[in-house]
């Protein structure tokens, strides 16, 4: 009997002696079994795949402190602050021996991407955030998913985790066998491109690891469609992103002015950015979802920026309920909208859109719909 089969055989004994569950009829089968059981499970719930990732994560971490040393984090001080934790999964649940990592593809039937990004007059809005908020929905098939182990294999304690843990999820998701970690920092797959959100189960289980999908191989080569393409050049480096250049950083994560010098090249991109991820040749692959709650909602696929400029407080609380919009907060939905409408060609509707902000309560609103009018007001100058 292995170690793995011997030590779930030996909780699933000491479970029947507190009167807590049944022993299974064949667990040793249950465990062979398990990577293709865990599939099915997965798939019947929605997701796309799911892999038992090994926890070896030391080089992951040691890039971190590289990142952070450099301050390419920009604001996001949460990642120095639970450094300790990245690297630890049982430090964010005791017992934590293995971690299974899901991933849900999200792409809809939305306007297409490329050409809301050539017409300046449309707000772009990153492919992820145009329909339901993902968080609640992965959660609760995470915690089916979690469910049915425990009725097939043994009871366990465990965490579900979509975004609420301070963990190097991308490197877990690797090390679960579901893809590679790309040259613009994202997880690559072959078969899905990188159209997906992640999930994981934290359990006490010690479940047969996945094997990793780039072991011998860099599936990325010598492409560097990602890096040459970022209208903000983020990348320093291949692998290696500057947060405080980056647009999703900076439309959704950066709290403050955004800075004068990179205002022109988030051109009309008002919440995230994918130009990355348009230019990836494995993404030739991406799988249209079919869930239902990631379709656009509102139209929000192409907007006018002027029609969305103009929405009152209540009006975008309406149109963003139960979306990812919701995390950008009022005033900086119009802070991004103000440097989008600057970028944008001067029209009598843009010019009359801006100066309705022109004396907006929040600073932060105000400096950006200036910078906004000075920027048509140059142009106009300049014939």
């Amino acid at each position: 009997m292995s170690a793995l089969t011997k030590g779930c055989l030996d909780r699933r004994k000491a479970q029947v002696s507190r009167g807590l569950a049944d022993p299974p009829k064949t667990l040793r089968a249950a465990l062979a079994d398990l990577p293709a059981a865990l599939r099915g499970w997965a798939r019947g719930l929605g997701f796309a795949d799911v892999g038992v990732a090994r926890l070896d994560l030391g080089d992951d971490l040691a890039a971190v402190d590289r990142w952070l040393a450099e301050g390419l984090h920009g604001q996001m001080d949460y990642m120095r602050r639970h450094r300790e934790l990245l690297a630890q999964p049982s430090s964010l649940h005791a017992g934590t021996v293995s971690v299974l990592s899901a991933r849900l593809d999200y792409l809809g039937p939305a306007a297409d991407a490329e050409a809301v990004l050539a017409d300046q007059q449309r707000a772009y809005i990153s492919r992820y955030a145009l329909g339901r908020d993902y968080h609640k929905l992965m959660r609760k098939r995470l915690l089916r998913l979690a469910g049915r182990l425990a009725e097939e294999i043994a009871p366990h304690g465990y965490r579900v985790t979509v975004d609420s843990a301070p963990m190097l999820e991308k490197a877990l998701a690797r090390n679960a066998g579901l893809g590679w970690i790309g040259k613009n920092s994202l997880l690559l797959n072959r078969h899905a491109g990188s159209y997906f959100f992640l999930g994981e189960i934290l359990t006490d289980l010690p479940l047969p690891s996945s094997p990793r999908q780039d072991e011998h191989h860099n599936l990325c080569g010598s492409c560097t469609a990602c890096l040459d393409v970022c209208p903000t050049q983020a990348f320093v480096a291949p692998y290696r992103l500057d947060a405080r250049r980056c647009i999703s950083y900076l439309t959704i994560e950066h709290h403050g002015p955004i800075p004068v010098e990179l205002r022109p090249g988030i051109g009309n991109r008002i919440f995230g950015c994918d130009d990355c991820q348009l230019v990836c040749p494995w993404n030739r692959y991406a799988r249209i979802t079919t869930e239902p709650d990631f379709a656009p909602r509102h139209a929000l696929d192409a907007r006018r920026l002027t029609e969305l400029f103009v929405w009152n407080e209540a009006q975008w609380l309406a149109h963003t309920e139960g979306m990812a919009l919701r995390r950008a907060g009022y005033a900086r939905w119009l802070r991004n909208l103000a440097v989008a409408l600057g970028n944008a060609p001067r029209s009598e509707a843009v010019i009359t859109a801006l100066q309705g902000r022109a004396e907006h309560a929040d600073p932060l609103v105000r400096e950006h719909v200036l910078w906004a009018l000075q920027q048509h007001a140059r142009r106009a100058a300049a014939g």
